[in-house]
């Protein structure tokens, strides 16, 4: 391996936001300003800008669709995949992604443009309707910021006005978040930092989904602050490393969880339309320490996959231009 391979080889929290204050304020700008469609066609040029500037990129999505290849069963999807321009299409459908976050928060994302499936999406809607409150578990394949543009806009289909609650890490994405709340000020949605996770954060969660919210949480991003304490599970035949703190987390709340992979019709489109698939766990009650282990690692297992399933439909809407697999090497290594 390279030294510049090895140099992009940090834990995620480490790496830069993609696109600083300023530009993203351009994009802003431009969004105000152009039809969505036409700003659409945007992406193209920024994603082949970044194609030849940006060997990271580069690196990271092609060591992605390597791993992918040999479980795809499309011909046509292992050609895309093996051909040397498919990091360029992978980073492109990274940058429709986040347009079409803008546009979701925005408020110009239709709810025609979404289809939700023949799996639990009743059952999410049945038990919000009731004023449950509901755990989400979300990936970074696809795109699940059109169902937090659905809640801000009331395009849920449930009549009542759901409270939000998002864990996510803020230095990540300051910058994103920062222009979010100016494009729509009236986003109902509380974010938990990441790093301030703690006892205190299990109570404020019970607290808000006793009162019907909806709290969501990331599966497939990992704590850069103590690693041994990562779940190591396959995914795409490597072990990765996936975040125990946050399944407990979900497994002590006495609420029915959900499994939500947002996922663009058509890798490159001009059109934008979603389909949404909603899978509810059906781990059940955990009453004691031993079960509560046992649950989290059960939701897990069950996340991953359902993740390795959906990247395998649409390999390149996977958006985590890291070294995934990596950290689970090394704490193999460790152990």
């Amino acid at each position: 391996m390279s030294e510049s391979e090895k140099k992009g080889e940090e834990h995620w929290t480490k790496q830069k936001e993609a696109g600083g204050y300023n530009s993203l304020k351009f994009t802003f700008f431009l969004f105000k300003l152009f039809p969505m469609r036409l700003l659409r066609l945007t992406a193209f040029p920024v994603g082949f800008f970044y194609f030849l500037f940006s060997k990271k990129a580069k690196i990271e999505s092609r060591r992605y669709l390597d791993n992918i290849i040999p479980y795809l069963d499309d011909p046509k999807m292992i050609k895309k995949c093996k051909s040397f321009f498919a990091p360029l299409r992978h980073i492109i459908s990274f940058a429709l992604a986040l347009l079409e976050k803008i546009q979701a928060w925005g408020g110009k994302f239709k709810f025609k443009g979404v289809h939700f499936q023949d799996d639990d999406i009743g059952q999410l809607i049945n038990e919000l309707e009731s004023g449950k409150g509901v755990m989400l578990i979300i990936s970074h394949h696809g795109n699940t910021e059109v169902l937090r543009g659905l809640l801000n806009s009331g395009q849920t289909g449930v009549s009542r006005k759901i409270p939000f609650t998002a864990i996510m890490d803020l230095k990540i994405s300051a910058n994103f978040s920062r222009m979010l709340k100016e494009l729509n000020p009236e986003a109902a949605m509380d974010i938990i930092g990441a790093d301030e996770i703690g006892p205190h954060t299990a109570i404020l969660m019970e607290e808000r989904l006793s009162k019907g919210g909806m709290v969501l949480i990331a599966g497939d991003r990992t704590s850069p602050l103590d690693n041994s304490k990562n779940l190591i599970i396959p995914f795409l035949g490597k072990d990765a490393p996936f975040s125990s703190g946050m399944f407990y987390m979900a497994a002590i709340m006495n609420v029915s969880i959900y499994f939500i992979f947002g996922l663009r019709k058509k890798e490159l489109s001009l059109k934008t339309e979603y389909n949404m698939h909603v899978h509810k766990s059906n781990t059940g009650f955990a009453a004691t320490k031993k079960e509560k282990m046992e649950k989290s690692n059960d939701l897990a297992n069950n996340f991953v996959s359902l993740m390795e399933t959906y990247c395998k439909r649409q390999p390149f809407q996977w958006y985590n231009f890291f070294n995934f697999w990596l950290e689970g090497e090394n704490l193999e290594k460790k152990s």
